[in-house]
């Protein structure tokens, strides 16, 4: 399973996902202090943003995927980030506020890993 393919598609997906952060921080910013919108709904909007480029990016370069059904792929993808964000959350509470006490970006941290190996597995196996 962890072959030469499988470790260049994890290398793609978590390069994807970098750039997938610039997006989300990017329009967050934007439309946070500059457009001056409610922190959570420019916090949504930069979420959907970096969710739908992560999923063309992923889709086209790290999958390679050609599959003609596109909404429902998106609609996979979109659902495995959504879960991701309420893991993300709950692993945060875990660590930082529940059990451990832990500082929240070391926290965070560990949410961030515990996410990207949600995403992708969920995404190999079941999105592309």
């Amino acid at each position: 399973m962890f072959d030469h393919a499988f470790i260049l598609k994890l290398v793609k997906f978590g390069l994807v996902g970098i750039s997938g952060m610039a997006v989300d921080f990017g329009f967050t910013s934007l439309f946070k202090e500059v457009i001056k919108v409610k922190k959570y709904v420019a916090n949504s909007i930069g979420f959907t943003l970096a969710a739908t480029s992560n999923f063309v990016f992923n889709r086209i370069w790290t999958f390679g995927s050609t599959d003609p059904h596109v909404i429902a792929q998106y609609a996979k993808f979109f659902i495995i980030a959504l879960l991701g964000l309420l893991i993300n959350n709950l692993t945060i509470y875990f660590f930082s506020d529940l059990k451990f006490r832990l500082n929240f970006y070391l926290s965070k941290a560990i949410a961030t890993l515990v996410v990207f190996s949600w995403n992708f597995i969920m995404n190999y196996i079941f999105t592309f």
